[in-house]
This record gives C-alpha cells, structure tokens and sequence, in this order.
C-alpha cells in the first residue's frame, strides 16, 4: 500500500475504500473503534469527489452518491491527526448542502441536474 502524505490523500483514499465497501480500510484510517462492517452501504454508488480546500490537517469535500436511486451530496470538513507517523481520520463537521438544480449533475451525464436525476 502507498504511503499517505497528507490528509488530503488519506481522504481521497478513503473515499476509494468507501467505493469498493473495503470497511477494514476505513476502521484502520481512523482514530474512532469503529467496525468494519459496511452493512447498510450496499444501496450506495459513489459518483464524484470534489476536495474544496485542504489545509494543513482539515479537508472540506463534497462526496456526491446515489442511494436507492436517489443522487444526494456528503459535505463535510474533516479533521485529520498524525500519529506515529501516520495520517488518520479523527473527526468531521457536516454540512446541510444540497445539490443546485442548474449544477452539472453529479452522475456524469453532462447535463444540468435539475433536467438529470433531479
């Protein structure tokens, strides 16, 4: 496995575990005990990361997925720690955002999302 250098890679592969439901990946990036069971993410299909600013230890992203076939968006700041020399996942602050009708849909069709999968 590569070497994480900055919390804005471990995000990034973080959010690759979330797509491939590699829960044993996410339990070892992070500060929490957390178990690796990915139970209730089955419904989920990731579709697009957008990192929106990445200082120093804090990443703040917007994680666009479709659940049950409906197209939502993750947006959070998170908080990242070094310990023994490793980057980890420690904790994030959500925010209530929703997708703009005249953005370029999430799913990768090109069109706006409000003639998508709005």
């Amino acid at each position: 496995m590569k070497k994480i250098d900055t919390p804005q890679e471990l995000m990034e592969s973080r959010y690759e575990a979330f797509k491939r439901m590699d829960g044993e990946y996410l339990a070892k990036t992070t500060t929490q005990k957390i178990s690796s069971d990915m139970s209730g993410y089955e419904n989920i299909e990731w579709l697009k990361l957008d990192v929106l600013d990445a200082k120093d230890d804090e990443v703040e992203f917007k994680a666009y997925y479709r659940d049950n076939g409906i197209v939502e968006v993750l947006h959070e700041r998170s908080k990242f720690v070094k310990v023994d020399d490793e980057w980890l996942y420690d904790s994030g602050v959500l925010f209530n955002t929703k997708i703009q009708r005249n953005e370029i849909c999430p799913c990768g069709s090109g069109r706006k999302y409000k003639k998508c999968c709005a």
